[in-house]
């Protein structure tokens, strides 16, 4: 209980906040300007993403039925652009991701956090990683000026990125740094970064004529924060989603509504991502870890004082 009151009481975490306040603020007005229209998050579903690594069930019945605590917003995200008044669409999403307790070390976990997730019709990644890029710019620059005595407080030095930022193949980062390439390459660097190229969850566009070649990608922050974001261009096409389902043992019945969907060809060609917020605002404070950032911090493997 102590610990609680040590953090509610802290002067550092008013700093923090403003500086989340603000980075707030900056993306959305960001995406308004850029005509992305907010969409409300979905916190119970019979369906959502299978996060293809060990976990714990987050899930509850309900009447009968089994509904999931959300751990992204990316099948929503799809189908939400169904509609044809829109074709950009973003959500402030909590996420439950009940993860194995080996991962409260290090400094990136929490099991119940925040994405801006964002999703785009009839885009490329390029298109995507363009939208990012400025939403970025425009949070460093406006967090710089508008909190200045906050960083001050915080001993941080806030560097903007120039855009865009610079884009690297998993393949050619592995081949300089080895297997741990993701944190030697975000140590190294001094931008953010994306990294493009990985082998994930169904959803994630495979190319047809190069198999193993994904056109997915992650954002990493420099100086050792690590991943920042996570996204892609998404599968559409029934068969190549069931393939690729099969493939990783995901269980087609818990996607009766969504498998159905895309028999249909309903399912539109879109690509996207979902940046965490308080990785975001743990980078931009310079703290240690990202639980340092939160009031009430769910940490992997830490019992929950509140």
């Amino acid at each position: 209980m102590q610990d609680t009151i040590s953090r509610l009481r802290d002067a550092k975490m008013t700093n923090i906040l403003r500086v989340q306040s603000a980075a707030l603020k900056a993306i959305h007005d960001y995406m308004y300007e850029r005509g992305v229209v907010q969409a409300m998050p979905v916190i119970l579903s019979p369906e959502t993403d299978p996060l293809n690594h060990p976990h714990f069930d987050a899930s509850v019945e309900y009447y009968g039925q089994r509904l999931h605590l959300t751990k992204s917003m990316i099948l929503h995200k799809q189908l939400s652009l169904l509609n044809g008044g829109f074709d950009k669409v973003y959500v402030m999403s909590p996420n439950v991701r009940l993860e194995e307790g080996s991962l409260g070390g290090t400094g990136r976990h929490l099991f119940e956090f925040t994405q801006v997730d964002i999703e785009l019709k009839g885009r490329s990644k390029e298109d995507f990683m363009e939208l990012v890029d400025g939403m970025v710019a425009r949070v460093f620059s406006f967090v710089k000026k508008e909190c200045e005595e906050d960083l001050a407080a915080l001993d941080r030095k806030l560097r903007v990125p120039a855009t865009p930022l610079k884009v690297f193949e998993s393949e050619d980062l592995r081949d300089r740094y080895g297997d741990d390439f993701e944190a030697r390459a975000s140590r190294e660097l001094e931008d953010p970064f994306w990294v493009t190229n990985f082998r994930r969850e169904f959803y994630d566009k495979e190319d047809k004529k190069r198999r193993g070649y994904y056109h997915n990608y992650d954002v990493f922050w420099p100086e050792g924060f690590g991943e920042a974001l996570s996204g892609g261009e998404r599968e559409w096409e029934y068969a190549e989603i069931v393939r690729k389902m099969t493939e990783r043992k995901t269980d087609l019945r818990g996607y009766k509504t969504y498998l159905e969907m895309a028999r249909q060809g309903l399912i539109p060609s879109t690509v996207g991502g979902g940046m965490g917020i308080e990785r975001m605002v743990r980078y931009l404070t310079g703290q240690k870890h990202v639980k340092d950032v939160a009031l009430f911090p769910r940490v992997p493997g830490e019992n929950i004082a509140f």
